[in-house]
Order: C-alpha cells, then structure tokens, then sequence
C-alpha cells in the first residue's frame, strides 16, 4: 500500500516535471491534463479495467474476462506467494497506479496545442484500446495460461518496461504524428521556462519511483531489496552519464539535462531491476543515459513534434532495458527469471525479450495512430492557431499560471505578454538551454538540432 501511494505522487510529480519543462503560457493545460487522467483511469479501472487487465484470460492471452466487473470477487482474496499475500485490493490499487502514470505520459507528446476535451476522449478510450491489452500481456500470471508476453512467451518485464515505458513512447509517437506540430516549431525557441519546477518534479519521480520497481516484487524481501538498489544505480549512473555527454558535445551540463538522464535510467532499469545484479543495473544506467541523449534528437531528423520526448526517453528507454535483461540477467539475482547471453543462458532469452519488445512497440503505435485518427476526425484535437499563440491556458482554461499584475486570468492580456516576456530573458540569458525529456530540448528555433540543449 505504501508502494502504491509513492506510485501516486508520481503522476503530480509528473505534472511539475512536464509543466517547467513547457513554455509559460501552456503550464497549467499541461498539468491539467495528468490530474484528469487521475480521475479518468479510476473510473475505467474501478468499473472494468482492473477485470479486463488481471481477470481470467479469454483466449491466446490477448485480454482478461469481466470477473472482477466493478472490483468484484476481490474483498477476500490475495495475491502472491502462499502465506505471504497481499490483499488483493492492495494490487488493484498498485496496478491503478501504474495505469494512471502511462496514461498521463502521453500528455508530453502534444504539449501547448490540444484541446481539453479531446484529451479527456482520447485518454479514456486509449486507456481501454491499448493500456489493459497490454496490462494483461506483461502483467497477468496464471501458471502459462496467463498474458502472452509475461506467462506464455516467457519474456521478462519486472516493473513494466513493455507495458509502461514502451508503450508510453510509441504511442505518443503515434499521437504526436497525428496531432501534427507546433506552429512556430524549429523556428521560434520553446526552452523550458521554470527549470526548479523541472527539478522539482524530477525529484519526485526518482522518490516515486522505488515504489514503482520495489513494489513489484509484492513483498518485503530480498527480490525488493534488489530493485530497490538498481533503481538507485541505474537512476544515479543515467543522470551523470546525460550530462558527461552534453559536456563533451556542447560544452556545457545543464539541469534539464540531469533531470532527464535520471528519469531515463529510471525508465530503463523499470523491467530488469528484478532481474540484474547491481554491476549489471549499472551498466544498463551508463547505457541509457548515452543512448537517450542521442535518441531525442531522432524528431528532428524525421520531422515529428515529440513536444518533451516521450519517445527519445520512455520508449528508447524501455527498449534499452528490455534488450538488457537479454545480456545481464542472472537466477543468481532472481531464481525465477533466467539467465542472460553474458551469464551463459545462450540467445534464448535475448530472442524472447525482442520478440517482447517489437510486439509492443508495433501495438502501441498502430492501435494508437488509428485512435487519435478517430478522435481528431470527431472531436478535433487541435486548437485554433490563434489560441495556440496566445496560450492554451488562456484558450481552455481561462487561467493563468503567472498573473503577476492581477487580471484574473478572464482576459489574459497581462499573462500573454508576461509568457512572451519569459520567452525572451530565456533566450538572453540561456536560460533553460539544457536538453532534457522536455519541449525544447533540442532548441527548435535553430536549423540544425543542437545537442541535448533545448526543446
């Protein structure tokens, strides 16, 4: 239960890392929108998303059956190992959590130009098309009748690099290519405009994110104890080795850069940190620091509008560990999993993690592409190009975060020329100008993407 809750604070620790990370105007949508997938996957997973994830399976490990349908049958039962199980409410609301955080890193990918309500459709039938599918895959165990990548594949994913991290990357890909880019994208400078609040939230999900790893194990033991370790390792190791990188490639280190190594070894270490030992946790986190900070500048030689890297963190992230449990693996770490190629299990495992891999990879963008095509066909994702100038927060929520002389928000006239004025003390100063999983990392008002600098 304490798991789950530190799993909670998360997605509000998301909503401050994703709100610095946007330009002045778009902080409060930004927000917004991770608190409303709070609600929304609640209610979907209260009603019949926990049943539809974790129920028996209905055939070939696809999906659950409606037995748990409005969290029946679970008051008296427990889940895990005999004589040590935990409520199995207390899963629920572990799984809740998970469910919760993925919804709401979708959010990075359309930073600035979405409408509300289109992202309340969007989120809630995306958490049903694609979230539980891929829940029941990884997550649902029942003696190799359970999700097909998880029990019958024989894949290992510890705390949701598939159903999680690289699901969370390739449909914001998705979403990102069918919601279209930024007006003023590549051309006018998008740097993070409150970097603390970066670092603030990026703090809380580094916290947060111990309950995530650890809590998978289901119990207080030495399996814990382990991802518990490699979190930190993996964590630690991906932050330096983020700005070691921006160091040698543009001469400076900076704390957007800090902030997202460390969710990138974060997200990386997610499906192995049960199965590595601590050597291996720390080889994974150098690995993914480097190859992160490279993969974010892939939106600007394909031509996509990632606002804050979904995809160059979580999803080249989650592939990093996927692939990593396929080398470093050892039962020396966790006699349930298996070992790696480098611990003498041969490709066996290697094989079975990138069949893993590219099935979720493939899922998650394809049923995701067609359902954002369907919603902005109906409800219309974009915003008017004016609103979009002047700021979503304006446009869909009539607030404003920075209200310095009092206009209330009603007008916005004050707050549309205090964001502009942010805009450029950040571009006098260099203010924000560090990369990170951010909407400016890679400095869209330059011709050619910088290093890890801006969004």
């Amino acid at each position: 239960m304490i798991s789950a809750a530190l799993v909670l604070f998360m997605t509000p620790g998301l909503a401050l890392f994703y709100g610095g990370m946007v330009r002045a105007k778009s902080v409060l949508n930004m927000m917004m929108m991770s608190f409303l997938a709070m609600g929304l996957v609640t209610i979907i997973w209260v009603l019949f998303g926990f049943s539809l994830a974790f129920g028996d399976d209905v055939g070939a490990g696809l999906i659950g059956d409606l037995g748990f349908l409005g969290l029946g049958g679970t008051l008296d039962q427990t889940v895990g190992a005999e004589g040590s199980g935990i409520p199995l409410l207390a899963f629920a609301m572990f799984q809740l959590t998970f469910a919760i955080i993925t919804a709401a890193l979708l959010s990075g990918a359309v930073a600035d130009r979405v409408r509300i309500r289109a992202w309340v459709v969007f989120i809630a039938a995306w958490s049903i098309v694609v979230y539980l599918p891929l829940a029941h895959w990884a997550f649902f165990f029942h003696d190799g009748a359970g999700g097909w990548i998880g029990d019958r594949l024989g894949a290992l994913d510890f705390a949701g690099g598939t159903a999680v991290e690289i699901n969370s990357g390739f449909s914001s890909l998705a979403l990102a290519i069918v919601v279209g880019r930024r007006i003023g994208w590549r051309r006018d400078p998008m740097r993070p405009h409150n970097l603390p609040l970066v670092l603030l939230g990026a703090g809380i999900l580094w916290f947060g994110w111990f309950g995530f790893n650890a809590g998978s194990a289901l119990a207080a033991n030495g399996l814990a104890a382990t991802a518990l370790i490699n979190t930190q390792i993996s964590t630690a190791c991906a932050a330096l080795t983020w700005v070691v990188v921006e160091r040698l490639r543009d001469g400076k280190a900076t704390t957007l850069g800090v902030a997202s190594g460390a969710v990138a070894g974060a997200v990386a270490i997610t499906p192995a940190c049960g199965f590595v030992t601590p050597v291996g946790a720390l080889v994974i986190g150098l690995a993914a620091g480097a190859i992160c900070s490279l993969a974010i500048g892939l939106k600007y030689r394909f031509g996509f509008d990632d606002s804050l890297d979904v995809l160059g963190v979580h999803g080249v992230g989650g592939i990093v560990g996927m692939i990593a449990i396929g080398l470093f693996a050892t039962v020396a770490a966790n006699g349930a999993g298996a070992d790696g190629l480098f611990y003498g299990g041969g490709f066996g495992l290697l094989g079975r993690q990138l069949v893993a891999t590219v099935a979720t990879m493939a899922f998650a963008f394809a049923a995701t592409w067609l359902l954002a095509k369907i919603v902005d066909r109906t409800v219309g994702f974009r915003i008017a190009p004016d609103d979009e100038v002047s700021g979503v927060d304006l446009s869909e929520h009539a607030e404003s975060a920075y209200d310095i002389v009092g206009s209330g928000g009603a007008t916005g006239g004050s707050f549309a020329g205090v964001g502009h004025g942010l805009q450029g003390l950040h571009g006098m100063h260099g203010l924000g100008s560090g990369h990170g999983a951010a909407a400016d990392e890679s400095g869209e008002g330059d011709t050619d993407p910088p290093g890890a600098g801006s969004h």
